[in-house]
Order: C-alpha cells, then structure tokens, then sequence
C-alpha cells in the first residue's frame, strides 16, 4: 500500500469529530414544547458532515500520496499558496468587527461581495454579477430568518439612527 496523504488522516479526524459531536447530542436537553427535539437540526448537521467526512476519505484514500515537494520553504510561497483562505479568514474578522456598527443585513452583503470579489476576480461583469448574488442571497436569507422564523439579527447602529 502507498503512503497515505495528510487528506486521509484530516478525513479520519473529521469522522471522530462527528461521531463525538453526534454522541454529544444526545446529551441535550429535552423540552416539553415544539415538535421537534433540540438535538434534532444538530443531528442533521451532523449526518450531513458525516456522508462529506466520508466522501473526502474515499477520495483521499483513491488519490494515493502526493508528490514530494522539492522546493524550499518561504513565506512569500507559502502566503502565496494560501491566499485565497488567507483572504477569507481576514475579510470574515472584518465583517465580525463591523457587525456592531454596520449590522448583519450591509454587513453580509458586503463580506459576500468582497469575498467573491477578492476570489472571482474584479472584471466589470464579475463586479454586477458578484453584487447581485451578494444582494440576493443574503437579502433572502435575512427575510427568511427575519420573517419566517422570528430571528432578530444585529441592525448595526446605521438602522437604528435612521
């Protein structure tokens, strides 16, 4: 058998994960109204992230091991490499510390255009089409939560000075 890859090993770690987070869920709490349990959404999750857990294992244990890497280490490659997480990371910390001035509806529309534009590139087209989407969705996915389900998100202090 070849050498494993580090994908099967983070794919196993996942797998444990999931099976302590799903043993967990039947430690929480049972309430006496509503339909559904409180662990019930969480198990959900779970089964999903489980079948993907899965998913990657099988995939990681059918590509085999990877090239050796011969070149030598720096940090310019290695920001390089990583940028695209780099940039995530960075722009989702903006979005956490804007969250109380600007509130989750400007806020998320702003992290999702950025996000996409930083990612998918900044032509003219990709600019409408990146905003759209940005509006779109988390427009529909605050009224969902907002009108549907009865969520208050953060307004930001911009909403509640108007």
């Amino acid at each position: 058998m070849s050498r494993l890859n580090r994908d099967v090993y983070i794919a196993i770690v996942l797998l444990v994960l999931c099976g302590a987070f799903f043993t967990a869920s039947f430690h929480i709490r049972e309430v006496d109204y509503g339909i559904l349990t409180p662990a019930a959404w969480p198990r959900i999750i779970l089964v999903a992230l489980t079948i993907l857990s899965l998913t990657y294992l099988i995939q990681s244990l059918r590509q085999g091991a990877p090239p050796a890497d011969t070149k030598p280490f720096s940090i310019k490659g290695t920001l390089e490499k990583y940028r695209n997480p780099l940039w995530c990371y960075g722009l989702f910390l903006a979005f956490l510390l804007t969250l109380d001035y600007l509130g989750m509806l400007i806020g998320g529309v702003l992290f999702v255009f950025c996000l996409l534009t930083v990612i998918g590139g900044a032509s003219k087209r990709n600019l409408i089409v990146h905003a759209l989407i940005a509006v779109i969705m988390i427009g529909a996915m605050w009224a969902l939560f907002t009108y549907a389900l009865g969520v208050i998100f953060p307004q930001g202090e911009i909403f509640t000075t108007l």
